[in-house]
């Protein structure tokens, strides 16, 4: 009975995994075979690290890096994969030390390593003209890397010039643009850039603020950053909005503790996704449960009264988990990471229902969430709430599995919200 029991209860997650990847709409969906409905859901460890490393092109800054221990806040952030299968990772300057905040993926005698991309130059900390720290980008569907430079280093006030906005072509390794994110769109002492999507069909970039880069003891300064790629102008709305605001006396806990007990976490704004139709933005804070929503038609028109998007905003409802990443696919769904729960969600808008899809023991604050295009969505979990404890008590940097990049099959037709028909 027992194993009866468990048979048909994994005929019944299988079922309701394809029709969440697959709903029933008016347009026929393509049926997945049965060898596809069988592989939704499984994931795997594609990398790990004890701890981040670096293939270094100057031995004096591995040797820094390594007396220093620079190492024990080198935090890997979003992860994304571009069309030639190259996987990159950002690592954002919160701390000093970081030998480059974008980088690329290599293997170097069967060893996961990070190499400076798209050059060590590049990345030169202090120089405002290159990539100070990044947190979020994109890989749009031209294999164009649009990076979401946060500017300030260690949580100090960002320099003129340092938020911008760089657009990468990856398949002729050159720069297209670099444009500059002023103080009054993004506050040089409390912004805090976080994350981006981009619509190339209609000519808009939506940005996170999360508005807690004044430090830990500012208040929160969230909103919503819109970018129009034909007049290169930014305009920006939901400033201080409820949404994109910390939710008041939120606290969380992983694995039955706290995040960090001595000093209660406040983010704003943070998790970003766009619907495969471009009509809606979806977003929510890191410290609250909610996913919000705003019809993009408002925002892209830069003449609509900034009162009228603050009344339009849409609760869609609890996550039942906060979120740090999230994206949306070709097919209507929002895959958001758990912190709380420990995996992947996501969130079907025409159902308006959540879904726990995986959760791991091993899933210690999922952070980033992207699409391969092969039908898996590729993740990554960091222990940002460990790695940024003071004393790092948590962490055993002898154990293999502290950082993780993970891959899990979602659908042989699944793909990122730029591929959507």
């Amino acid at each position: 009975m027992r194993s009866a029991a468990i048979f048909f209860y994994r005929i019944f997650v299988v079922l309701l995994c394809v029709n969440i990847m697959y709903p029933l709409t008016g347009a026929a969906a393509p049926a997945p075979s049965q060898q596809d409905s069988e592989k939704i859901g499984r994931y795997e460890v594609v990398y790990h690290w004890n701890r981040l490393d670096w293939n270094f092109a100057d031995p004096r800054m591995k040797q820094q890096f390594e007396v220093n221990q620079y190492w024990k806040q080198s935090m890997p952030a979003g992860i994304k994969v571009d069309q030639q299968g190259n996987y990159y990772v950002s690592v954002p300057r919160w701390a000093q030390g970081i030998p480059s905040t974008m980088n690329r993926i290599v293997v170097k005698n069967g060893k996961p390593l990070l190499e400076a991309f798209p050059s060590w130059e590049w990345n030169k900390a202090g120089d405002v003209k290159v990539l100070q720290s990044v947190l979020g980008y994109e890989i749009d569907e031209n294999n164009r890397m649009w990076l979401l430079d946060q500017g300030k280093i260690a949580y100090n006030p960002s320099p003129d010039g340092s938020q911008k906005l760089v657009i990468w072509d990856l398949n002729k390794n050159k720069l297209i643009d670099s444009i500059k994110i002023p103080n009054e769109i993004a506050s040089y002492r409390y912004s805090f850039l976080n994350d981006l999507v981009v619509d190339n069909k209609n000519g808009f970039v939506y940005i996170t603020d999360s508005g807690n880069g004044g430090g830990w003891s500012s208040p929160v300064v969230g909103g919503i950053i819109v970018y129009n790629m034909k007049t290169k102008t930014f305009r920006r709305v939901l400033d201080r909005h409820y949404s994109t605001q910390d939710y008041p006396g939120f606290v969380f806990e992983i694995v039955h503790r706290p995040v960090f007990r001595d000093r209660p976490m406040k983010i704003g704004s943070d998790g970003i996704a766009l619907s495969a139709d471009r009509r809606t933005l979806y977003y929510c804070p890191v410290t609250g449960r909610n996913l919000y929503a705003i019809d993009t038609a408002l925002v892209r028109n830069f003449n609509t009264p900034l009162e009228k998007i603050s009344s339009s905003v849409q609760t869609i409802g609890s996550k039942r988990t906060n979120t740090d990443g999230m994206h949306a696919d070709n097919r209507g769904n929002v895959f958001y990471t758990m912190l709380e729960g420990q995996g992947i969600g996501i969130y079907h808008s025409e159902r308006n229902r959540f879904y726990k899809f995986i959760s791991d023991d091993r899933m210690l604050w999922v952070d980033g969430v992207a699409f391969d295009q092969k039908g898996s969505i590729i993740f990554n979990n960091n222990r940002l709430h460990q790695m940024f404890e003071r004393n790092q008590d948590d962490m055993d940097w002898n154990y293999p599995y502290n950082l993780i990049i993970w891959r899990a099959f979602v659908g042989k037709d699944v793909k990122s919200y730029l591929y959507a028909n």
